[in-house]
């Protein structure tokens, strides 16, 4: 009887544990895993990042130049199902254990460049916001000349790009991502 009350009061504390690990994964801090090199130099492949998910959860829009995770799924509207399943299956702890190879990376790092109500102009390579070039030190390399393109940047959205920008699927391929995409905002890389 001693033992099985050990027993049921492990299971009790490791099960407390799990669900208080899930919702500090899921309305505040997330480690995970940058994938690709659309954010070098700044951010690597397979850089391992903390992400502040407060922003997602007090309804904060980011500021110019903040490093952001969106869901490109920009499509379809996100439900607090996605937040649980999502943050489930992309927790850097559970690609640890459970590493998928062939997995869907829908979450993708990028910067903000522009916010709702602001023009976003590219034109031979460089990026104009309202008028004005933005001076970028931290992105890899000029742009390409590949295409110009205005945007006017809908209320409660965000025009983000890549810092290497040759290399980036961003809001030039998906559109303006809704606030409600922009899940957290990296705040440190890990060294581990």
């Amino acid at each position: 009887m001693k033992v099985l009350k050990e027993i049921i009061s492990w299971i009790g504390s490791i099960g407390f544990a799990f669900v208080l690990a899930m919702v500090i994964s899921i309305f505040v801090f997330q480690p995970t895993q940058v994938k690709g090199i659309s954010m070098e130099n700044t951010l690597n492949n397979n850089d391992k990042v903390l992400i502040s998910k407060l922003s997602h959860t007090f309804n904060k829009a980011p500021e110019y130049g903040d490093i952001v995770i969106i869901d490109s799924r920009v499509d379809r509207e996100r439900t607090f199902k996605d937040e649980i399943v999502d943050t489930a299956q992309y927790n850097l702890f559970m690609k640890l254990f459970f590493n998928k190879k062939n997995e869907q990376e829908i979450f993708w790092i990028k910067r903000v460049i522009g916010k709702g109500g602001d023009t976003i102009e590219i034109k031979d390579g460089k990026v104009y916001r309202n008028g004005t070039f933005l001076e970028e030190p931290y992105i890899k390399e000029p742009m390409n000349k590949q295409m110009d393109m205005t945007v006017t940047v809908p209320d409660n959205h965000v025009f983000v790009m890549g810092d290497n920008r040759n290399y980036s699927k961003d809001s030039r391929y998906i559109g303006c991502v809704p606030l409600s995409h922009v899940v957290g905002k990296y705040i440190y890389r890990l060294k581990f």
